[in-house]
């Protein structure tokens, strides 16, 4: 029986791939194997040693200590892709908005106390303010183009804009994706230069933070737009604002919320909706609940963002899964070990990434405990799990 743990509230679509024969899922378990959570902040939790795999029902993973998990020998998974519409919808939606004056717009007409003739009279004599601009012909900029950036992309050239990208880590998988009307941005200087308008889709680090900043900000075509719906820090908010009040700026849209944004006139600042819709929510969970599954019972690892992807089909062998250091003539000893004990190994599969490996093990008979325990007294070893047979 593997016990998950929940630190949300996790959509029931997703929770039900954990078969109740098999899992026992809830909010108060004691030493679980599994954490699955959305936005809870892990970084102050103390994180028992019983868990093997952490999954986000989300693509951001800034709330899960990465690295010291990666350290442990623990895969943190997330769900790329899944909430990638809904982000898509979102800053199409803010373009709109910025570009038609729509917020503003909106609390004019709400602030209007006529009736009658008055009211037409009024709704008449305001809406001059709030004349805005179309988007075909203008130039949008899409910083990051995995699954949501792409999706932005191209559907920013349904609208008629001109668009520019810049990745320079695409993937092969996510360049198919991408229009070839979507032009490419050599570096970002480049793609500020010709943009009336730009969009963040790349994680928090410490390349990206600030990327949004003064000096890119005003290379920028007079007028523009920025739109945030990636994270907080990547773009410079005292810049931004700075840039509208000169004018340089048209609008500042932001999903997270700060004392600063939310006085000001020309940002529009949204309580964090990125991907609050409920299909979204579901394609999460589904997605980051497969696989912690799959990980779980087959120790596949699929969509970790600290460990290699790792995948072996089942068949009727015994299995084990080893997370090591990345040092040579590990995959040799983990071999030795298993033949001195007389064991023959039916398949295996090494992955690597940074200063971390996974191996994947098929042998003919059971691991005993004596060979567990040899297996993990090599050096370089941080976790071993002995999975048996398949589940039938």
């Amino acid at each position: 029986m593997y016990k998950v743990l929940t630190l949300n509230n996790i959509a029931v679509a997703g929770l039900r791939h954990f078969p109740r024969q098999y899992y026992e899922v809830a909010s108060e378990i004691t030493h679980p194997d599994a954490i699955i959570l959305r936005s809870y902040n892990m970084h102050d939790m103390d994180i028992p040693d019983t868990v093997v795999a952490i999954g986000r029902a989300g693509a951001g993973t800034n709330n899960i200590p990465v690295e010291a998990m990666a350290a442990r020998g623990v895969p943190v998974f997330n769900a790329p892709g899944a909430n990638a519409n809904a982000v898509k919808e979102l800053a199409i939606a803010g373009l709109l908005m910025a570009a038609r004056n729509l917020c503003d717009a909106r609390e004019y007409v709400k602030g209007l106390n006529e009736t009658a003739d008055a009211l037409n009279k009024a709704v008449e004599a305001g809406k001059k303010q709030f004349v805005g601009f179309e988007l075909p012909g203008k130039t949008l900029g899409v910083i990051g183009l995995g699954a949501i950036g792409v999706e932005i992309a191209n559907a920013a050239l349904e609208l008629g804009m001109k668009v520019v990208g810049f990745d320079p880590a695409i993937t092969v998988r996510r360049a198919w994706q991408l229009s070839s009307g979507v032009q490419h941005a050599e570096t970002l200087d480049q793609l500020f230069q010709r943009a009336d308008a730009v969009t963040v889709h790349v994680p928090l680090i410490d390349a990206t933070r600030n990327l949004v900043n003064r000096d890119r900000i005003a290379l920028m075509n007079k007028g523009g737009t920025i739109i945030n719906f990636a994270r907080n820090g990547i773009v410079d908010n005292e810049a931004a604002l700075a840039a509208l009040d000169s004018g340089h700026l048209h609008a500042y849209v932001s999903d997270f919320p700060t004392t600063d944004l939310i006085a000001h006139p020309k940002v529009i600042v949204l309580p964090h909706l990125g991907a609050s819709t409920s299909e979204a929510e579901e394609n999460c969970a589904i997605m980051v609940a497969e696989n912690l599954k799959d990980y779980l019972e087959n120790g596949n690892i699929r969509f970790s963002v600290n460990f290699p992807e790792c995948r072996l089909g089942r068949m009727d062998a015994y299995r084990i899964t080893i997370a090591n250091a990345n040092v040579p003539n590990m995959v040799g000893q983990i071999s030795t070990c298993l033949g001195d004990a007389g064991l023959n190994i039916e398949d295996l599969l090494n992955k690597s990434i940074g200063g971390l490996a996974y191996t994947i093990v098929d042998v003919n008979e059971s691991v005993t405990d004596e060979i567990e325990s040899r297996l993990r007294s090599i050096d370089g070893v941080l976790i071993l799990r002995n999975l048996g047979k398949p589940v039938t």
